[in-house]
């Protein structure tokens, strides 16, 4: 008598995701609760789109609360990108082996920790701890929330899914940092860090309401995470990302008193020009 069971099968036309099942229909989860948790690992993205890139347009505010210098300012922003540089293979590794909504949430959680000590954090010395713990979890979450997002979207919609995580990221230059900019500028500085924890504390509560459980593939390993450090043409493309990178942040991680001080901006427009810098990107 045929059934309507099938085992598990993954897409060999799409290498990059061969090792992601196809999704089977599950009566616990809707097509609407799927929505939500796309949508919510969107918003996950969002707000580190935010903390990565609003303490630069509050770097004068910072600055001036800390008591610090324009160049001891800079270096909120590196103790961040240091986070990530080390976070991303430390934490990305062991995420390929673990459940991944959980992974997820445990990551999120240490994102709101760093925030939380950073909202509260009394003197510049604290103040670079909180933002390197904060940086921790940024490439491992866009990581497991990618795979996330394709597994629960399917075969033919895995490209969309992942576009829309990664786009969290891209409306947050264009709407959140110059909104949190703003805010920043009227009520305070520290502020920023209140807002990411609220988005981030909504995203893990709707991923842990509507995302299913995700078990990693059965042939999924650290060692064989590795073994793509084998390929050149993954290093070309990190030294180009890097290069790349160094040249943009090293004028943007100023940008603030490059606008205001040599540009002469009033620093009430220097939201509206965020925005139209985030359109640009």
């Amino acid at each position: 008598m045929p059934t309507s069971h099938h085992a598990p099968q993954t897409d060999s036309a799409h290498p990059a995701t061969s090792d992601i099942p196809l999704v089977t229909e599950d009566p616990r989860f809707s097509r609407r609760q799927i929505a939500i948790a796309i949508v919510a690992l969107s918003l996950g993205g969002f707000a580190i789109g935010v903390t990565e890139f609003a303490i630069m347009g509050l770097l004068q505010e910072a600055v001036a609360d800390l008591g610090i210098t324009i160049p001891q300012g800079g270096h909120l922003i590196s103790a961040y990108a240091l986070g990530v540089v080390v976070g991303a293979p430390l934490l990305s590794l062991p995420g390929a082996t673990r459940e991944r909504r959980s992974y997820a949430l445990f990551l999120l959680g240490l994102f709101v920790i760093g925030h939380g000590l950073s909202l509260v954090a009394p003197n510049y010395e604290t103040m670079l701890a909180a933002r390197f713990i904060s940086g921790l979890p940024h490439g491992a979450y866009f990581a497991v929330a990618a795979l996330m997002a394709a597994q629960m979207a399917g075969p033919t919609r895995r490209s969309k899914a992942i576009a829309a995580v990664l786009g969290g990221l891209a409306i947050a230059n264009v709407i959140g940092v110059p909104v949190v900019t703003w805010a920043g500028q009227q009520f305070g500085w520290r502020w920023m860090f209140a807002i990411v924890i609220v988005l981030a504390l909504i995203t893990m509560a709707a991923v842990a309401v509507f995302a299913p459980r995700q078990m990693p593939s059965k042939h999924a390993s650290i060692m064989g995470e590795l073994k793509g450090l084998r390929s050149q043409k993954l290093w070309v493309g990190i030294l180009l990302a890097v290069i790349g990178f160094c040249g943009m942040f090293a004028l943007y991680s100023y940008i603030s008193p490059v606008m205001t001080d040599v540009a002469l901006l009033d620093p009430r427009y220097l939201p509206m020009w965020w925005g139209s810098t985030g359109s640009a990107w």
